[in-house]
């Protein structure tokens, strides 16, 4: 242990040194880097330790044979369910069974040759027998109705140890399910409070301890009655849980927390909070969502989703854990267990980011693995643990060398900045290539490009005279965690394992823009601006219209009182220039009073488009459209008072609906200010948490998790010395009226799709349409690339 506090101590301080020569690499992109590691979209590196074979997409759930001969998965990612058979002998991926819907929960019998998974919004359980490495469905217990005449979705189960009863939880009704296996019957039923994550039987003590994923507390519950006994209080999001075998410790891993709680299970309470972070005083972002126990129970192994590692903890003595180091794993590892010794590890997101030239959907792009770890020794701890250092951006956080003397953005939150007042205006769904790949200074392809200069001439104004970023990535793949990633800086593990089921179809609602089960710890940037005595106005974010009350509604608690009533929220239906007219007219009521806030959110979603929807703004008109209100916006600032001290930052908040040559996450950012590089062109590598970095940095507020912290400010785009010039708005150059004429292609699946809120299955059939609709409905486009059980839909 010793010799490892001293490796890493060693190590940061190396890193410190060595980071000016690896962030003054402008250059980089996403993908295998020199040393063979791979760098993801965000700034941060994998380096998976073991070997792996593939998998489906997000694996969620894993569980092991009793005589550890076969792995079952279920993966629930928005390309499709399936359910992956792995015979552990040969370290094979043998079957790969296709599902209507799954999600996390899968468990063995004890006999060992059956297992039983939760369908998600099917709402039920299934039988699998499990002969000579091939699975088969032998029968179904219904829950309730299928989703939505029932709000259900079972997550977790387990089993009694003489496989007579099965005991299943739920997230959609927050119920605890007590069912006879043999008849397949329901015989009791509780519900809880909040939405539930897992369970685990412990047949000794007669009781269910249950993960109240909405919550903060462990359901302790009479597995006999179903009568609740007592709460545990934990931590943030309790996922998974481990008992020890003589029975006196339950692990709790609490994903929103960095932290698992430990439980004296016969006093009923909390003993000790274990940090599994990088560093213990780590922002939260470290996702700890699944763990194991070695077989001595000497050793805790959690699964850091966000950070891409295992946390090794030493629990030999009772209350006195102590961390032994870390291993490497692939992107977003949701589950861990122990085999003889060896870590078997499903990773959600897989081990490399991608382009997608070919129109590849992003939401079923990344593909799911399951690495194989052999037991590791003290040695390879210390070389794991250096490894996983070497791959996070929180040990390589200076950035002198980007950084010019008196340059406006401080270095320091706090430190003193020309600049005042804050404008970030977020957009949807567009990458780099569709939009600026007719750029012929920056990295682009221009064959990707369907939205050039014709339809958006003010953002490629903008681009020209103030400055051009090509190397700009998002840290999201849809708008569910988008604007959670661009508001918080961090996507909590309920939206990043359930967003892939709505997108993908397989029900539920989109619930990602409200409180609750999807709030980050630290909350959003609006919430940060509060603590900080920051005065800000939200124009459009996380307002929505009721359809229930057709009434306007706020729906973040931060950001009442501060949000514009009337400027609209999410409605395609709705032009983004009354948007910037709206936005105006507060704008001048500010000027007037000399009152304006120092930070403002600004949403501008129609460049998102309704696709060829019958009647509808034609696609090209729709991102004009959108186009236009920007250049309204920066005009109406660079032409006032305020110009001279403001800083303007847009993005868009994933990138999901286009084609990229460099990466599929990859898309369109502007940084509008006195302060920028005029006629430059900025390679940086940036990111949005980089540019929510940005911002924190010029209000004078800390950073909220580990991603804003750790992420590359945007010193190099802006310079000390101001140059006032402001800018002009250039006119549409299409018609922005325009609709879409009958029978163009892909109009009946736009009239099935749901457009309601978001962007809704089946949007990987989107790409398709606007591309085509744009170019016509006979341009030649590369046929995606789908593996064999990628669900394609059909033009109907």
């Amino acid at each position: 242990m010793k010799s490892l506090l001293l490796l890493l101590c060693i190590f940061f301080a190396g890193c410190a040194a060595d980071a000016p020569s690896l962030l003054s690499q402008r250059d980089f992109q996403p993908g295998k880097m020199p040393d063979h590691r791979i760098l993801l979209p965000n700034g941060w590196m994998l380096s998976p330790a073991g070997t792996s074979v593939s998998v489906g997409d997000l694996p969620l759930g894993m569980d092991i044979s009793p005589d550890g001969k076969f792995a079952a998965i279920v993966n629930s990612g928005e390309s499709g369910a399936t359910i992956s058979v792995i015979d552990l002998v040969k370290k094979e991926n043998v079957q790969t069974i296709r599902m209507v819907s799954l999600w996390n929960g899968v468990r063995f019998l004890h006999g060992g040759n059956e297992f039983y998974v939760t369908t998600g919004n099917e709402n039920s359980v299934i039988h699998f027998e499990l002969g000579n490495g091939i699975a088969e469905p032998v029968d179904t217990i219904q829950l309730g109705k299928k989703f939505p005449a029932e709000n259900i979705s079972p997550t977790g189960l387990d089993v009694s140890r003489n496989d007579s009863t099965l005991y299943v939880v739920s997230k959609g009704n927050n119920s605890v399910y007590k069912i006879d296996r043999v008849r397949k019957t329901i015989l009791l039923t509780l519900q809880l409070e909040h939405d539930l994550y897992s369970c685990l039987y412990d047949d000794d003590r007669g009781v269910l301890f249950v993960s109240e994923w909405g919550g903060k507390e462990i359901a302790v519950v009479n597995a006999d009655s179903l009568r609740l006994i007592r709460a545990i209080p934990v931590g943030d999001h309790p996922t998974e849980m481990a008992e020890t075998k003589d029975g006196k410790r339950l692990f709790v891993a609490n994903a929103n927390n960095n932290t698992v709680s430990v439980i004296d299970i016969g006093a009923g309470k909390v003993i000790e909070t274990i940090s599994t972070a990088l560093s213990p005083d780590a922002l939260n972002g470290s996702t700890p969502n699944s763990l194991a126990l070695s077989a001595g129970d000497k050793t805790l192994f959690v699964a850091n989703a966000d950070n891409n590692c295992l946390a090794v903890i030493d629990i030999s003595k009772f209350g006195q854990s102590r961390s032994k180091g870390f291993i490497p794993t692939g992107w977003y590892p949701t589950e861990v267990r122990v085999v003889d010794g060896a870590l078997l590890v499903t990773n959600g997101k897989g081990e490399i980011s991608k382009a997608n030239p070919h129109h590849e959907y992003i939401g079923g792009l990344l593909r799911g693995t399951l690495s194989f770890i052999p037991s590791p020794t003290n040695t390879d701890l210390e070389h794991y643990s250096a490894e996983v250092f070497q791959n996070t951006p929180l040990t390589r956080t200076s950035t002198a060398p980007q950084r010019e003397t008196n340059n406006p953005i401080p270095l320091h939150e706090g430190d003193a900045s020309p600049i005042k007042h804050v404008f970030y205006i977020i957009k949807e769904n567009r990458t780099y290539d569709q939009v600026f790949g007719d750029i012929s200074r920056g990295n682009g392809d221009s064959s990707l490009c369907i939205f050039g200069a014709d339809v958006t001439p003010n953002e490629h104004a903008i681009a020209d005279e103030f400055v051009l970023l090509d190397n700009f990535y998002v840290d999201a793949e849809v708008s569910a965690d988008g604007h959670n990633w661009s508001m918080a800086a961090y996507a909590t593990d309920y939206v990043e394992k359930t967003w892939p089921t709505f997108y993908g179809g397989r029900g539920g609602e989109y619930d990602f823009e409200t409180e609750g089960i999807t709030t980050p710890t630290e909350g959003y940037i609006w919430d940060n601006c509060i603590r900080h005595d920051v005065s800000m106005r939200n124009y459009g974010e996380f307002y929505y219209n009721d359809e229930k009350s057709k009434q306007w509604v706020v729906s973040a608690t931060g950001l009442r009182g501060r949000t514009s009533p009337d400027f609209y929220g999410w409605d395609l239906n709705y032009p983004d220039v009354e948007r910037a007219k709206a936005w105006e007219r507060e704008f001048t009521q500010y000027e007037m009073g000399d009152s304006l806030p120092q930070f403002e959110i600004i949403r501008l979603p129609n460049d998102h488009t309704a696709g060829t929807r019958k009647g509808g703004h034609s696609p090209r008109a729709m991102v004009a459209d959108n186009d236009q209100a920007v250049g309204m916006v920066v005009d109406r600032i660079s032409h006032s008072k305020y110009w001279k001290e403001s800083a303007i930052f847009i993005l868009e908040d994933d990138a999901q609906n286009g084609p990229d040559h460099v990466d599929a996450h990859r898309s369109t950012a502007l940084v509008i200010s006195p302060y920028i590089k005029h006629h430059f062109v900025d390679h940086t590598m940036y990111s949005t948490s980089g540019m929510m970095r940005t911002m924190e940095l010029i209000l004078g507020i800390p950073p909220m998790t580990q991603y804003d912290a750790s992420a590359t400010p945007m010193y190099f785009a802006f310079t000390p010395q101001p140059n006032l010039v402001p800018f002009d708005l250039r006119k549409p150059r299409i018609d922005l009226h325009e609709k879409n004429a009958l029978g163009v292609y892909g109009q009946r699946s736009m009239a099935a799709m749901n457009l309601r809120r978001e962007d809704a299955a089946p949007d990987h059939e989107f790409n398709e349409i606007i591309w085509k609709s744009v170019k016509g409905s006979t341009s030649a486009m590369p046929a995606p690339v789908h593996s064999a059980f990628v669900f394609v839909h059909d033009e109907d």
